[in-house]
């Protein structure tokens, strides 16, 4: 199960960090925002993406949109997820609690800045029924995330 792999990844790291189990469905953003009484930005929400020679993950705030032209000026390709059906063998989980811990391999993992207006976010916990309360600095360190210009301007 998914999400013994992240309770594992965080006991074999000496993380102390908790994942928080609801009652409740947090496969989406709107879902998981509501369970974890938090404004939907604050979910980290975490995206697979299909390079041609990998995959990786990148995390946004909950609402942000990925810009295609800062996506394939960055990575010189188009932007293309991870096929549904093939998510769970590239992270070990299912849709709705991808996140960047208990992974079943290194994957690279990039921070998109918009993550950056908070200091606390909650990314899944490897459930669509769990997410991890952390903080932005240490969600950089432990991923060894890299900081990234991805997604689209807000028009305010």
């Amino acid at each position: 199960m998914s999400i013994q792999t992240v309770r594992q990844y965080f006991k074999d790291n000496n993380l102390s960090l908790e994942i928080i189990e609801t009652n409740e469905d947090t496969s989406t953003v709107e879902k998981a925002a509501k369970a974890l009484g938090v404004e939907p930005d604050m979910i980290a929400k975490t995206l697979a993406f299909k390079l041609k020679e990998k995959e990786i993950l990148i995390l946004t705030k909950g609402t942000a949109k990925t810009d295609n032209r800062k996506f394939k000026n960055y990575f010189k390709e188009k932007p293309k997820f991870v096929k549904f059906e093939k998510v769970e063998g590239v992270t070990s989980h299912p849709i709705g609690g991808v996140c960047p811990f208990g992974l079943p391999k290194k994957l690279e993992i990039y921070l998109d800045i918009s993550l950056k207006k908070f200091t606390t976010v909650y990314p899944a916990g490897g459930s669509p029924n769990s997410a991890v309360k952390i903080d932005v600095s240490y969600l950089e360190e432990i991923t060894c995330g890299t900081w990234i210009d991805i997604s689209k301007q807000e028009l305010v």
